[in-house]
C-alpha cells in the first residue's frame, strides 16, 4: 500500500481544512473532550495560533502533526491526522499539556 500523500504545507493545509470545517472528530477525541475541559469550538477558533511542534509524516494511517494552540489564555495540543487525498483533517486527540512533561513554553517534550 502506498503511503498517504503529504501536503507541501501541512500547517496551511490544516488551517484551510479547519476554516472550511472539513474536520472529522475521532471517537477517542469525542470521548475525551469533556473530560479534558477543552471545547471543540476552541480548536476551530484557535486556528490562527496553530504551530506545528512535532511531525509524524509516516504515521500508521495518515501523516500526523502535533499542534500547539492557544485560545482564551489556554494552551492546548491537538494531534491532527492529515488526509490530503480526502481534503480533510482528523482530530485524533487534544489535551492540556502537563508542564512536568513539556518545556516552559509547552513546545518541546522534556527528556526523561
Amino acid at each position: 500500500m502506498d503511503p498517504a500523500p503529504i501536503p507541501s504545507d501541512p500547517l496551511g493545509f490544516i488551517r484551510k481544512c479547519v476554516a472550511a470545517k472539513r474536520v472529522l472528530w475521532t471517537y477517542h477525541v469525542n470521548m475525551r473532550l469533556w473530560q479534558r475541559g477543552i471545547a471543540s469550538d476552541a480548536v476551530l477558533a484557535a486556528a490562527s495560533s496553530y504551530e506545528i511542534i512535532e511531525e509524524h509524516p509516516r504515521d500508521k494511517y495518515l501523516p500526523s502533526y502535533l499542534v500547539r494552540a492557544t485560545h482564551a489564555n489556554m494552551v492546548f495540543h491537538v494531534l491532527f491526522a492529515v488526509d490530503a487525498a480526502g481534503d480533510n483533517v482528523r482530530v485524533v486527540t487534544m489535551y492540556v499539556p502537563d508542564p512536568d512533561r513539556w518545556d516552559r513554553d509547552l513546545r518541546m517534550r522534556r527528556q526523561p
